[in-house]
């Protein structure tokens, strides 16, 4: 079983990180570099394919039909740097989606209106995700120091009182991933069936949208799954020192 391989590598170093956390750590980084190529290429690849609507005026278009009136779309400095604010209430899209005419700036606006409707709506696992904010924000501080701790070898893997609290913190930042995959996978479906409904993609052009999306989507799979790896290595070293 996995959590048994990762128990006997994580005993073999008992002074520090043994040998399995860095194999999460490379197949994580190796996921995520190929997860985050292909979602590039296919960006790119769609990027090509030309639509009749801007990205602006796709997300403009699908907010008016919802009934949102107060969400501002507006345009951000980056590529691929597209999110949804629920605090200004802004759909932020990059300069290569505001502008383009394609079928990849449709599904990228698509997908943040997405989350609009969620928050108009009150999708519970968003407002979950919002309330875990602060939470979050804490347990990533306390990482920084207790791994900086490690770093100038300040003893942390030899103490269980600190792997408690590192096992914690991790695992709010871990739950935090998990519980934003269902919040991304519904947005690109909403923005899906919208695309669909309103005719601005045809079936070929609406299976390309679907594919963008499907990479897009990837990433935060590759980051979950490998958040709940690293999890679980922690949780085997914990319950490795509790056995000595």
């Amino acid at each position: 079983m996995i959590s048994e391989s990762l128990l006997l590598l994580a005993q073999q170093q008992p002074g520090g990180i043994g040998i399995g956390y860095w194999v999460i750590i490379g197949v994580s980084m190796l996921a995520s570099l190929a997860i985050s190529g292909m979602l590039k290429k296919r960006f790119n690849e769609y990027s090509q394919i030309p639509l009749r609507m801007t990205g602006a005026q796709v997300a403009e278009a699908m907010l008016r039909q919802n009934g949102i009136t107060d969400v501002q779309v507006i345009h951000t400095p980056g590529h691929l740097t597209d999110h949804y604010d629920p605090m200004r209430k802004t759909v932020n899209l990059s300069e290569s989606v505001y502008q383009m005419n394609s079928v990849a700036a449709a599904a990228v606006a698509a997908h943040e209106v997405g989350h609009a409707i969620q928050h108009q709506q009150a999708y519970a696992w968003l407002n979950f995700r919002s309330k875990m904010v602060p939470a979050v924000q804490f347990a990533s501080t306390i990482q920084q120091y207790l791994m900086f701790g490690a770093m100038i070898g300040a003893g942390f893997f030899h103490s269980p009182t600190m792997l408690w609290i590192w096992v914690v913190v991790f695992g709010i930042t871990t739950l935090f991933a998990v519980i934003t995959l269902p919040v991304e996978f519904d947005a690109s479906k909403r923005a899906m069936v919208w695309l669909e409904r309103s005719g601005i993609a045809n079936q070929m052009e609406h299976d390309r949208a679907k594919n963008a999306l499907f990479w897009a989507a990837m990433t935060y799979v590759a980051g979950a799954v490998g958040a709940i790896a690293q999890l679980l290595y922690w949780v085997m070293m914990l319950m490795g020192r509790r056995d000595e």
